[in-house]
């Protein structure tokens, strides 16, 4: 029995969510994030989105493209509330729900609560309560597999609803752009461009073996994908692979007094954390990013678990010394990582998060 998965995904949900309380917004260009020097997009509405802005641009950029773009700063203890809103929606359906952020998640309704056996129609059902409760849109996607359903819940944005069925899936793929693939992202599509691998067909040519000699363990994932097989279950309950912390700084940082004042902080941050969520790791990760955005990162494993601040400091600091160049060059960015040793790191991708800022995809 094919399974019945439905992905959802919010339409530019903290810029929506913005515009949806603030009606002076509505209808213009608004960009949740910090609208200062060294600020970025967190969130773009799609009326600015129309003028080439994204998340995680630099917020002078945002403005060069859009002089009229409305900054907004983000709340997002309330997207939090409002994602916890739609959480509920789903759990209406089915306990298989598994959350990808604030804005989006797998749901498998092979079995459902409702016992509804169209999964086209329990997504319908969805992106109207969903409507009806929060007054905000969600664009979905079905099939039976999550790379599938994620794929189509991007295909008719916003406020779409696709469906991909198991008879058309192949065929679908191999039409596909490798760059709408889950998974792929920028650079690996610049190398599969290089490749002469521009569409789902074109990835369908290769062996597994030798997908896996130019991409590593990922090329598994893109040998199946393009056949458009994904076993992978919907997971209610995510194993957390990494946890960290990141700054970007007001002013670059070139003075050691400060750049440890730095770690110091983000070892808090990171410790802090980690205790909240009971989570143990025993590697750390240091990355610095200067101030020409070449990022490099340096990383140790212990044979213990890093418990305390102490700990993440006092090995930061060693990572920190390990650095040839932190003298000569200004610091623009700066973060720490704790990575479960335990885990299995090729399936999730490592989680760095901002300080004060939280991106939307």
């Amino acid at each position: 029995m094919n399974r019945k998965i439905i992905h959802v995904d919010m339409d530019a949900f903290y810029a929506s969510i913005e515009q949806r309380d603030n009606p002076d917004f509505r209808g213009k260009p608004v960009a949740v994030g910090y609208g200062e020097k060294r600020g970025v997009v967190a969130a773009a509405s799609y009326e600015a989105r129309r003028y080439g802005i994204h998340s995680a641009m630099p917020s002078v950029t945002a403005l060069r493209k859009c002089p009229h773009l409305i900054f907004v700063t983000p709340r997002f203890d309330h997207y939090r509330n409002v994602s916890n809103q739609i959480m509920q929606i789903f759990l209406e359906y089915t306990d298989k729900v598994e959350p990808l952020s604030l804005d989006e998640a797998f749901l498998d309704v092979t079995v459902n609560h409702k016992g509804n056996r169209s999964a086209t129609l329990i997504a319908k059902e969805i992106k109207q309560k969903i409507l009806n409760r929060t007054r905000l849109t969600a664009s979905a996607g079905v099939s039976y597999n999550k790379f599938l359903a994620k794929i189509a819940s991007d295909y008719k944005k916003p406020d779409g609803l696709f469906v991909i069925e198991p008879a058309e899936a192949e065929l679908f793929v191999e039409k596909l752009p490798v760059n709408k693939f889950f998974g792929v992202g920028k650079v690996t599509a610049a190398r599969m461009d290089e490749l002469g691998i521009k569409t789902g067909a074109d990835l369908k040519q290769w062996s597994e073996i030798d997908l896996v000699r130019e991409f590593g363990k990922a090329g598994i994932a893109y040998y199946h994908f393009a056949r458009g097989i994904d076993d992978r279950e919907v997971e209610s309950e995510r194993v957390r692979k990494s946890l960290g912390a990141e700054e970007t700084f007001t002013e670059d940082l070139s003075e050691m007094v400060d750049i440890l004042a730095a770690l110091d902080q983000l070892a808090a941050e990171v410790h802090r954390r980690a205790d909240k969520k009971k989570f143990l790791a025993r590697t750390l990760t240091l990355k610095i990013k200067y101030a020409d955005f070449t990022v490099i990162t340096r990383s140790r494993t212990m044979v213990h678990y890093i418990r305390t601040y102490r700990q993440m400091f006092d090995l930061g600091k060693e990572l920190l010394l390990q650095v040839d160049d932190l003298q000569e060059q200004k610091i623009r960015l700066m973060g720490l990582t704790l990575k479960n040793a335990d885990a299995d790191l090729g399936t999730l991708p490592s989680e760095g998060v901002q300080l004060t800022l939280e991106f939307e995809d």
